[in-house]
């Protein structure tokens, strides 16, 4: 009984001498494989939500841990926006592009077409094959059928690189298919209408954007001396933005600065009546031209066409603002004196007009005239006093802000 004692005790204790050995050899072998990984960071571990109870994932939150839940792992995509090897989700649902003409923000921006032309197109073939040329220049009259033989000879004077625009203020369009040149011609019909009430519905900047100049002529005008051609070349010759042919010297004339001069190309300047001009750089001594057969470049145009009020057709006051549109007016607005045309004075618009209070036609549109010229001019004035008083108003309170 006691040698089986002892030989149980001493094979218990062998036992535990193993089991210990085995552990610490556990331990060592388990600690040497550790150092020799990375080690691994539950951070670079994603989980899914259901993976942990929603009060543990609270917890570790909390504690911050960066645990990538669905949130997380969207605002982790945004964060890497400047990683080339990875891409921010696009919605191609929805287009918006706030530099886009207004209105046009919800295209793709090589889908704008934010300019147009008066070119004329086919309907059948390719588009690319549509034009032969493409006009740089327009030239447009406001017409009625009595001025025929004068518009005639005016459009023969504007080679192939003018497209015409003809204003119809009488209706009758049909009769103009005698000129050949008529058949390429725009026509644009609305009865009893004025040349700047066309104008502002049909000759929007974007609309006349192609053209590097704008003739906006009446229908009254002698040629004889005026070549289109060569008057561009004046134009550009002197930098002039806004101008006109000189007048013949001896019809039809109200303006001193407007008269021809025969030993000049261009005139920017003149003298008037005593009193007439308050300043020789200013209105209607320089800078000013009349608004019977101006040009504009496109540039200009862009100005005026923002200019010409909705309900003053007449257009009366309009020469004296032009100037507000070039910078400096006084050098960017003359008369071309070598190219020069006759006001011939024809009373056919003033004709459209209705009798009324026992005047004559024109009598009623020539009223009209003089009070639009009134209002414009009054306009103007109240424009200016409102923009430089909201000036002083702003002015006003960024000091108070600064004080305080």
């Amino acid at each position: 009984m006691g040698i089986f004692s002892r030989s149980s005790i001493s094979r218990k204790s062998k036992d535990g001498m193993k089991i210990i050995a085995t552990a610490f050899f556990g331990v060592t072998f388990g600690f040497l494989i550790g150092i020799s990984f990375p080690s691994l960071s539950i951070t670079k571990v994603s989980l899914p939500t259901n993976f942990l109870p929603s009060n543990d994932l609270s917890y570790i939150e909390e504690k911050g841990s960066k645990i990538a839940t669905p949130e997380s792992h969207k605002a982790w995509s945004s964060s890497k926006g400047n990683d080339s090897s990875s891409s921010t989700p696009i919605d191609k649902s929805k287009i918006w592009v706030p530099s886009n003409p207004r209105g046009a923000e919800m295209l793709p921006p090589g889908m704008v077409a934010a300019e147009s032309d008066f070119y004329l197109r086919r309907l059948w073939g390719l588009p690319h094959e549509d034009l032969k040329s493409e006009p740089r220049y327009l030239a447009t009259f406001t017409v009625g059928i009595n001025q025929k033989a004068n518009i005639d000879a005016c459009v023969k004077k504007f080679s192939e690189n003018f497209t015409i625009v003809l204003f119809h203020y009488d209706g009758r369009v049909t009769e103009w298919d005698e000129f050949e040149w008529s058949k390429t011609a725009i026509h644009i019909s609305v009865r009893k209408q004025t040349k700047w009430w066309y104008a502002k519905r049909f000759l929007h900047p974007d609309i006349v954007a192609r053209y590097d100049y704008i003739f906006v002529w009446d229908e009254d005008l002698g040629v004889e001396h005026f070549n289109a051609e060569e008057y561009v070349k004046m134009v550009k010759k002197h930098g002039l933005e806004i101008s006109q042919p000189g007048l013949e010297p001896n019809q039809g004339l109200t303006w001193q600065m407007t008269k021809r001069r025969g030993d000049m190309e261009v005139h920017k300047i003149t003298e008037e009546r005593p009193g007439w001009c308050s300043d020789p750089h200013l209105p209607p001594c320089a800078a000013f031209v009349e608004i019977m057969a101006p040009v504009f470049s496109r540039n200009a145009w862009r100005c005026v066409w923002h200019v010409i009020q909705n309900d003053l057709v007449h257009g009366w006051g309009l020469d004296f603002a032009l100037r507000r549109c070039v910078e400096p007016a006084h050098e960017k607005i003359g008369v071309v004196d070598s190219q020069w045309v006759v006001h011939q004075s024809f009373p056919s618009l003033g004709n459209q007009g209705e009798a009324t209070d026992g005047k004559a036609p024109w009598q009623g549109v020539r009223d009209r005239c003089k009070k639009e010229w009134t209002m414009f001019q009054s306009r103007m004035a109240n424009a200016e006093k409102d923009y430089f008083k909201s000036l002083q108003v702003e002015g006003s309170s960024n000091s108070t802000a600064t004080t305080i």
